[in-house]
């Protein structure tokens, strides 16, 4: 468990941050040169987006050593010694960078610009954090605003994601919303899109799972098993299972749980694999999506048996994620039937301009660029 990775020094910001904002310019001047030797036109409004994007992070990057300044004035324990790279968000970092590298290859292949696979990684990462953060904010409410008097102490709380964490079904639901709107927007065949998105949404899950780990979240219940994890006084899981008088205050860490932390990593790691697999055996357009919906609930409905960290929902040893588990599990049934009603045609993914559809074994034939 290592909430913090590591600090970077408020007080010697051009080591830090000066390094980080011209990596940060570079990686855009690298973009515009690339983009420019493609030779593609590209619309107007792509470019203003691609360019608000790059000022919006590159914002991000110039103001944080301000920021842990003003935190560690107010004294914010995690900002004393400079300013924290939280081990959660590094690798949900590590899951959007190469979670979006990999959906660009294949929508490259499909004849999709990657630059699509960036604006929609970009609208799913915000939607994502800020849905599954409010879902942990109202399913557990009562613990996490107990000490909560003001206004400013309720902004810090909602947005220190260290404190509790978030629930990937909330990210889910609120990405799924935003996904829709993003392929209206941008006239994208959603399945199409969709086959081309899973295996790195499967994969960012993986990582994800990692950063829990890291941040003592969404922790087992206690084992015997030879690889039981102990946490120490100072994690989130140590304070949690105090809550709960599973430990007492003397205690140096918690008992040996389950790792289901990285048992739900390789559970994402071996779906990305597989789904990856089937892209180019599919027949249809929403097939890869399929597998994914049809098998995902099924591995978290029994991951959550040796979950520690939530209680039954309805009077039931079932919790909210399993219930949910189970009503995804019925809509994957009822998808697939649809899905199997649809002749085996590769519809292409852009609505405008609309060629004529690709038979499967065709577009397997097809030179990928």
């Amino acid at each position: 468990m290592r909430q913090i990775l590591f600090h970077i020094p408020l007080d010697w910001p051009w080591f830090g941050f000066g390094i980080l904002f011209g990596l940060w310019s570079l990686l855009g001047v690298w973009l515009i040169v690339a983009r420019l030797r493609r030779k593609e036109p590209t619309p107007p409004m792509e470019d203003v987006w691609s360019l608000v994007r790059w000022v919006f992070v590159a914002a991000l990057i110039a103001e944080a050593p301000r920021l842990g300044i003003y935190l560690r004035e107010h004294g914010s324990p995690p900002f004393r010694d400079g300013l924290p790279i939280f081990g959660y968000g590094f690798m949900l970092f590590v899951a959007v960078a190469t979670g979006g590298w990999w959906a660009a290859r294949r929508a490259e292949r499909e004849h999709l610009s990657s630059d699509k696979i960036w604006d929609l990684a970009f609208c799913l990462f915000l939607s994502g954090i800020a849905g599954a953060r409010v879902f942990y904010l109202v399913q557990y409410r009562d613990r996490a605003f107990q000490d909560v008097n003001s206004i400013p102490g309720f902004v810090m709380t909602v947005l220190n994601l260290s404190n509790g964490g978030i629930v990937l079904y909330g990210g889910l639901i609120a990405a799924a919303v935003a996904y829709f709107v993003f392929c209206s927007v941008n006239r994208i065949r959603p399945l199409a899109l969709l086959d081309i998105i899973t295996p790195s949404v499967f994969l960012g899950i993986g990582f994800g799972r990692i950063g829990c780990f890291l941040n003592g979240c969404c922790y087992g219940d206690e084992t015997t098993l030879p690889w039981g994890v102990q946490f120490p006084r100072d994690s989130a899981t140590f304070g949690a299972l105090l809550e709960k008088n599973l430990v007492n205050i003397a205690d140096k860490c918690t008992p040996p749980l389950h790792p289901s932390q990285l048992y739900s990593a390789i559970d994402g790691f071996v779906l990305a694999m597989l789904t990856a697999w089937y892209f180019r055996r599919r027949q249809r357009n929403g097939e890869v999506f399929a597998i994914g919906l049809f098998i995902y609930p099924i591995t978290r409905f029994l991951i959550e048996f040796i979950r520690g960290d939530e209680p039954g929902l309805f009077g039931t040893r079932f919790t909210i994620s399993q219930w949910i588990s189970g009503v995804m599990f019925l809509i994957a049934i009822g998808y697939l039937v649809y899905l199997n009603r649809r002749p085996p045609v590769l519809e292409p993914i852009c609505t405008e301009p609309d060629p004529k559809p690709v038979l499967p074994s065709q577009a397997r034939t097809q030179p990928a660029r």
